[in-house]
């Protein structure tokens, strides 16, 4: 049986991996659906998004089986876990950059709220992990926004 400390834990990595998940799936059909001046760019970048994503997704999943939990294995979990918009229709490539960084806004402070969660109940493995995708989400985050400037003169 999972303490009642730790079930905090789990649900927390449960969220995680359900938004790594989802961020996969986002960056695979943003990386199908590119187009315009920036397409080579864009394409690469995406697929950049989802080969990070594809990693966390078995770290997470791992980390959650090393504490008693269940990683996200359905559709329906996936949907009833993630807290990230779900990519829909086919939108241009500034609104998938948008709704990326929004999503990578998100899953940043969560991911900060749950190391937190992780420290305070003294589990120092999952507070490593978390702390690691904090970075990395960072960065995809600080990618993104510089993707999203209008001043560089080549996009308008």
């Amino acid at each position: 049986m999972v303490a009642a400390a730790e079930t905090r834990v789990i649900a927390a990595l449960k969220h995680a991996h359900a938004n790594s998940i989802a961020l996969y799936l986002n960056a695979k059909r943003c990386h199908w659906f590119t187009y315009g001046p920036l397409f080579r760019d864009l394409h690469l970048f995406f697929d950049e998004l989802a080969s990070d994503a594809i990693t966390e997704i078995d770290q997470l999943a791992e980390r959650l089986r090393m504490l008693g939990g269940e990683p996200i294995s359905t559709p329906r979990e996936i949907e009833s876990w993630a807290t990230v918009t779900v990519a829909d229709g086919k939108p241009g490539p500034r609104f998938m950059l948008e709704q990326s960084l929004a999503n990578e806004r998100k899953v940043v402070a969560e991911l900060r709220d749950a190391a937190r969660l992780a420290d305070d109940e003294l589990d120092p493995g999952t507070n490593d992990l978390l702390t690691t995708l904090v970075q990395v989400h960072e960065k995809h985050a600080w990618f993104i926004g510089e993707l999203l400037r209008r001043d560089d003169g080549l996009v308008t």
